[in-house]
């Protein structure tokens, strides 16, 4: 992984073999941030897991694992109650045949390259919480 910064935003370079979550936390960690906005993300990926929550609140999961394009990449990244970061991310991908697949991220490793675009909140504070009867963790702002 390599990045540049200018002001709030970072361009991140993310490798082959570096996984999407894994990585935008070890920057928000090496960076010191407990707030961002992930406003695009491009490139290839493999071994993708993406998917929805249903209206129980439980994500179903879809593997995606041939190398994919990646369209679209967007969510943020925050900071557990335990001070640990937390990614939420929502991504598109075009298959070999120009079929699209999208949906809540789970999981994508970097196959040739990932290019994603993070502006830092500088003066926000963002927290990931339990939600009562739903996997995800709600956002709460301080």
């Amino acid at each position: 992984m390599e990045h540049t910064r200018s002001g709030s935003d970072i361009l991140v370079r993310l490798d082959p073999g570096e996984e999407i979550h894994a990585a935008l936390k070890q920057l928000a960690n090496d960076l010191g941030f407990d707030a961002a906005a992930i406003t695009s993300g491009i490139g290839r990926t493999r071994d993708n897991q993406y998917g929805y929550m249903n209206e129980e609140g439980v994500y179903q999961r879809r593997p995606l694992n041939p190398p994919s394009e990646l369209v679209s990449l967007s969510g943020n990244i925050a900071r557990t109650q335990e001070g640990e970061p937390f990614t939420h991310i929502h991504c598109c991908w075009s298959d070999d045949e120009n079929n699209v697949h999208a949906g809540h991220l789970f999981q994508a490793t970097v196959h040739v390259v990932a290019e994603i675009h993070i502006r830092i909140m500088e003066h926000a504070m963002m927290t990931r919480c339990p939600l009562a009867d739903f996997e995800l963790l709600g956002l709460e702002f301080e």
